[in-house]
């Protein structure tokens, strides 16, 4: 027989911190109690997917944090975690006879929302679940910058670089989608090593050694610096008041650098700002659908640090506290000696566990409160005496 998996006690807290914190990053930037509609097409948001009332087969359709919770309370939701300039549909025409309770005056549709197989449930270019009940490898999941799909390390066709969680991935799909991208990746992207695919060939390789890279970056008459961003090393003429700046990717691609263009690439911090704001490459974002690109607020890194940050300055609500409002003071001093009194015995009864390194059991728990009902039905009883 089998020994029953078991976790330390400080296992368990850690894990139980990590998860609250990354809830907090993801839902403390929107709103848990109003429909975020009337906000229009909001810049980011926390979005769900509800599979109950927009199956797959019929049109996709996403809901705001706050409809989650108020109008698909039960319903079967896909996660979707945040997507860029997204309008709630919750209790549109895709609803057919399930109107929004938060927000009543709806468009039918929201026609410059964006849609992907994530709606349903898919996700990567295997198209499957996530969790995935039949795939057994640990792998974990990023999303694309552009498409922001979710997919699997080991289907991006490159090796995942450390600290990939502080870096940007756009996706090879979009990458050849948006051509020009490579040349900046040429000279702004994390180098990435090749791997072998699934179909046996080498992806994702640099077309140049570091040394050839450092030695072409030496001789760019415009060589890109984290603190010289906006201007080239080498001496520019002075511009006239009104004149356009110099193409920034045209000077890249004047370099000759190359990258293998195969596999996802990842981006540095901050290389948003690097991206060249003439009026030429202006135009031909905008006609890519990629403005947002250059705003470096546009970040899911930058969305979750204004959800960490309003939710520590938000005050805790404590449903104890609440509750005693409604009591007298005596009952309220009563409760809070009580409460006080249980929580001190329970943490002095988990750190038994903690200081032995012992692990705490179901049974365990189990037997400390029927302990403390015990021991409340004798204070209850009073004394007995006889007669």
């Amino acid at each position: 027989m089998s020994e029953e998996q078991t976790v330390s006690l400080v296992d368990v807290l850690q894990e139980d911190e990590e998860l609250e914190e990354e809830a907090s990053a993801v839902l403390a930037g929107s709103d848990s109690d109003h429909c975020s509609y009337p906000q229009g097409y909001v810049k980011r948001q926390a979005l769900y997917a509800c599979n109950t009332c927009t199956p797959k087969g019929g049109q996709a359709a996403g809901v705001c944090l706050a409809c989650s919770y108020k109008c698909h309370e039960g319903h079967h939701l896909f996660e979707l975690y945040t997507k860029r300039n997204f309008r709630c549909d919750c209790g549109n025409s895709k609803f057919a006879d399930a109107p929004c309770k938060l927000f009543h005056d709806k468009d039918d549709v929201n026609s410059l929302n964006k849609y992907g197989h994530n709606f349903f449930g898919e996700y990567c270019t295997c198209r499957r679940p996530y969790p995935d009940p039949e795939d057994q490898v640990e792998d974990e999941m990023i999303q694309c910058v552009l498409c922001e799909d979710w997919l699997h390390g080991r289907h991006l066709g490159c090796q995942v670089p450390d600290c990939a969680e502080l870096q940007e991935m756009i996706c090879e799909s979009c990458m050849n989608a948006n051509e020009f991208l490579w040349s900046y990746a040429a000279r702004l992207a994390v180098a990435g090593r090749a791997v072998e695919s699934e179909t046996g060939r080498e992806t994702c390789a640099d077309a140049v050694a570091a040394d050839q890279v450092t030695s072409s970056l030496s001789r760019c008459p415009a060589p890109f610096k984290a603190d010289e961003a906006a201007e080239p090393r080498c001496k520019r003429a002075r511009l006239e008041d009104g004149d356009e700046p110099a193409c920034r990717l045209k000077e890249l691609e004047a370099t000759g650098v190359k990258r293998v263009q195969s596999g996802a690439v990842f981006w540095p911090s901050g290389w948003r700002s690097k991206l060249c704001r003439c009026q030429g490459c202006q135009g031909r974002l905008a006609e890519a659908g990629l403005s947002f690109l250059p705003d470096e607020s546009d970040t899911v890194l930058a969305y979750e640090t204004k959800g960490k940050r309003e939710e520590g300055s938000a005050p805790a609500h404590d449903p104890l506290m609440s509750a005693l409002d409604s009591l007298n003071r005596v009952q309220q001093l009563e409760i809070i000696h009580g409460y006080n009194d249980m929580k001190s015995e329970l943490k002095d009864f988990l750190q038994t566990f903690a200081t032995e390194g012992k692990v705490v059991t179901s049974d365990d728990i189990r037997r400390f409160f029927e302990r403390q009902q015990s021991r409340k039905r004798r204070q209850a009883d009073g004394p007995f005496n006889c007669v």
